[in-house]
């Protein structure tokens, strides 16, 4: 491939790299203007306990988010985030109030059977190449049909729990709730680990073309793997604080959560075909699907209609990363061709013809896609 072209495909690439940032923008944009409307009717929207309620109920759909977009930039999704969530959740529970355990073994419990159920859909997708969709769809249910058989119609109070461990899902730092903040520093090493680390960026490549990431030596059933059990790890920790956010827990909690994590996701810019997207992105997305049902509940709109907004927007943000991912395909396209018909020489002018008694020789350059 010669300079020219590996130029031209750099500067594609880079373009995809502002369209992921002028997404994130966009849903900046779209926040400001949403709180600044909702404000306009209701100016206690943006009071102080306004914000922390919409940070709280954020901080667990983003943390889930966190994870799902480790999966969906591979080209997969893990359906199983909800009930993953409510088996720890109601576990976590269960142990305190029957053993009284250590806050510390509580939150080490949770991610473990969080991390075991990620190993459940990672060997059946990776090992077993089961589409992740069946699986995780299956998986959903099972899982849920051990929380509601650990639950036996029990519900677990916070009377039952420690009142320092209530203290994670209501209290604050420094006027800043708790939740929010573990959430942002998981958010920040993500963010950190996809973006500089090997791992991290390999799973773009998966996304991008699974075939090519193997052909070029990725190992991509390992990072498949790994990447559901990050996934359900972070989903078990959500759980934890779940618990500790709402104290009261039975076997129905987070049912139906994972259509929101998605949803959250896709509206957040990662695209559900796979190979591009960021964790701040999708957090970002979590954090408008919130602040929109908050406004709903201020401007007294019936709740039916928060979930055909987020239908609504579910399905322009596939329509919008569909489009973007066309004209990069053709952008990556016109450029390679543009580098195959003309590399200047040193001194900017075409390569001459090959000499009448030797024969050509065909330049054969590969069209490829590049993602984030």
């Amino acid at each position: 491939m010669t300079t020219a072209v590996v130029e031209k495909q750099r500067s594609a690439a880079a373009l995809l790299g502002r369209l992921a940032k002028a997404r994130e923008l966009g849903l900046l944009v779209a926040l400001f203007l949403l709180f600044g409307a909702t404000a306009i009717v209701n100016p206690r929207f943006i009071g102080v306990q306004s914000l922390k309620d919409i940070l709280l109920n954020t901080a667990i759909v983003a943390l889930l988010a966190v994870g799902q977009t480790l999966v969906v930039v591979t080209r997969n999704i893990d359906l199983s985030v909800g009930s993953v969530l409510g088996l720890s959740a109601f576990v976590t529970g269960l142990l305190f109030a029957d053993h009284d355990i250590p806050i510390v073994v509580a939150f080490a419990v949770g991610i473990v059977i969080g991390a075991v159920c990620g190993v459940v859909n990672g060997v059946l997708v990776a090992v077993c190449r089961i589409p992740a969709l069946v699986v995780t769809l299956g998986t959903m249910y099972v899982f849920r049909g051990i929380d509601y058989w650990l639950a036996g119609g029990r519900q677990v109070n916070a009377a039952d729990m420690p009142s320092a461990f209530l203290k994670i899902g209501s209290g604050s730092i420094a006027g800043i709730p708790i939740l929010p903040l573990i959430a942002l520093v998981l958010l920040a090493a993500a963010a950190w680990g996809m973006r500089n680390l090997r791992s991290g960026r390999e799973l773009y490549a998966i996304g991008s073309n699974p075939d090519a990431a193997r052909l070029a030596g990725i190992p991509v059933g390992r990072r498949l793997f790994v990447s559901f059990v990050l996934t359900g790890a972070l989903s078990g920790l959500a759980g934890v604080l779940w618990a500790a956010r709402f104290g009261t827990i039975d076997a129905t909690a987070a049912t139906g959560f994972e259509l929101n994590v998605v949803a959250a996701v896709v509206v957040g810019g990662v695209a559900i075909f796979g190979g591009s997207g960021t964790v701040v992105g999708a957090a970002l997305g979590a954090l408008l699907l919130s602040t929109i049902g908050s406004a709903l509940v201020v401007l007294k709109v019936e709740a039916l209609w928060e979930r055909a907004i987020t239908g609504a927007l579910l399905l322009l943000a596939i329509t919008i990363d569909r489009v973007l991912a066309i004209r990069a395909e053709r952008a990556l396209r016109a450029s390679a061709s543009r580098g195959a018909t003309t590399v200047p020489n040193g001194n900017g002018a075409a390569p001459p013809p090959p000499p009448a008694d030797e024969p050509a020789v065909a330049t054969n350059v590969s069209e490829g896609s590049t993602r984030r």
